[in-house]
């Protein structure tokens, strides 16, 4: 039987899953399905699988055992289950983790054992809302499938070739001392398109770049040379760009007016930046940039405005790090689709010496700029997942 490597990215209740097969040769894996376990712990946990051409494979609603819950555990045996006994899938060898935060200690992806374990866990009150649940799916996993080797691919990793200057906040060093500081995250998606981009011009010598991952989470990060010198996010994934439901950067006299006049605490100002705000927030409509492209509504129009005029200011920042601009590579499902708000940032970025051709932009090409450009600008689909394929491979197979 053909072998095989999971990849996992659990969230508080649900689990993303893809298979990759090992080919024989030694070669690039392949994707083999993927899918989603949804609403674990609700009364009706549902689980789709498609195969790489999006046909679905299967789609139904396990039960849990009468009086107990589903749970994540519940789930990893569900999936395990179905992988072993449906024809054609490879033999899970080894599992790869979308983990969050990587802290200071790790600055590349790590095969998981207790120790590595608990120094995780020490970076729970770094990332409290996604972490601990992170956690839980390794540990679920270690539970169901004991023998399976697990490796752990951190959201910051890319990000600890930053400059030191990028990293700090102006505060007193005793918090920086306990973890306080810029980490920035997407980092999975940016070490991949740091490869393509590379792979596209032939050289890893791809200059000074600024890759803009928009979706429903978004940043953008400053690379030289496909190495992290500055980004968007800092200590949370809540900073810098306004997403789909995430406010993106505020002043923090905005957190002190809504405590001291509105009598919001931790837990209510929580809910306010990472789901009610956003995209969502300044419309009243939606989140989905497809749905505010699509309506005539004045309040659609300015949450778009608002996200590309802050995607220029990010981009000038950027650009003032790196000392200048080589190449701008959007990706993200709304960078890779959104043509519109593609057109507006670099409409905007035009003093930096941006040319869009507008007819590439439209049809969604590789490349849309115009010849004599300044700029290169690249639309690049991202693959954070086979990201962390690969380097599970790399640490359990040793290629």
């Amino acid at each position: 039987m053909a072998q095989g490597l999971l990849v996992l990215n659990a969230g508080s209740s649900s689990i993303k899953f893809s298979v990759f097969a090992l080919p024989a040769d030694g070669g690039e894996l392949e994707l083999v399905c993927g899918g989603l376990q949804e609403n674990i712990g609700g009364e009706r946990p549902h689980f789709v699988a498609r195969d790489h051409a999006r046909q679905v494979l299967v789609d139904r609603w396990p039960a849990a055992p009468a009086g107990q819950v589903y749970t994540h555990q519940a789930a990893l045996r569900e999936l395990l289950g179905w992988l072993a006994e449906t024809p054609g899938l490879p033999e899970v060898v080894a599992v790869g983790h979308r983990v969050v935060h990587g802290g200071e200690d790790y600055s590349d992806p790590q095969l998981l054992g207790p120790e590595v374990l608990a120094r995780l866990e020490a970076f729970v009150p770094l990332a409290p809302l996604h972490q601990p649940h992170n956690l839980a799916g390794i540990r679920a996993l270690s539970t169901v499938r004991p023998d399976l080797p697990q490796v752990a691919c951190f959201d910051t990793a890319f990000h600890r070739s930053q400059p030191q200057l990028a990293r700090l906040f102006a505060l007193p060093r005793v918090y920086r001392d306990e973890g306080v500081q810029r980490y920035g995250f997407h980092g999975l998606s940016y070490e991949y398109i740091a490869g393509a981009l590379a792979a596209r011009m032939g050289t890893p010598a791809t200059g000074r770049v600024v890759v803009a991952h928009l979706g429903n989470g978004a940043s953008m990060c400053a690379m030289h040379d496909g190495r992290s010198v500055n980004s968007s996010m800092g200590f949370t994934a809540v900073d810098g760009l306004p997403m789909g439901t995430r406010s993106g950067g505020l002043d923090p006299g905005v957190l002190i007016y809504l405590m001291e006049q509105h009598g919001l605490d931790a837990k209510a100002l929580t809910n306010l930046l990472y789901k009610q705000s956003g995209l969502l927030g300044l419309s009243g409509i939606s989140n989905d940039m497809r749905e505010l492209l699509a309506s005539p509504e004045p309040e659609a129009r300015l949450a778009v405005e608002h996200f590309t005029y802050r995607i220029t200011q990010e981009l000038g920042s950027l650009t003032a790090v790196l000392g200048g601009l080589d190449a701008l590579v959007f990706t993200g499902g709304i960078g890779e689709h959104a043509a519109a708000v593609r057109e507006q940032v670099c409409a905007r970025a035009a003093w930096l010496g941006v040319a869009m051709d507008a007819a590439a932009n439209e049809r969604h090409a590789m490349r849309i700029d115009q010849p004599g450009s300044r700029v290169a600008v690249w639309v690049l689909p991202t693959n954070e997942e086979l990201v962390i394929a690969r380097h599970a491979r790399r640490l359990v197979l040793g290629n």
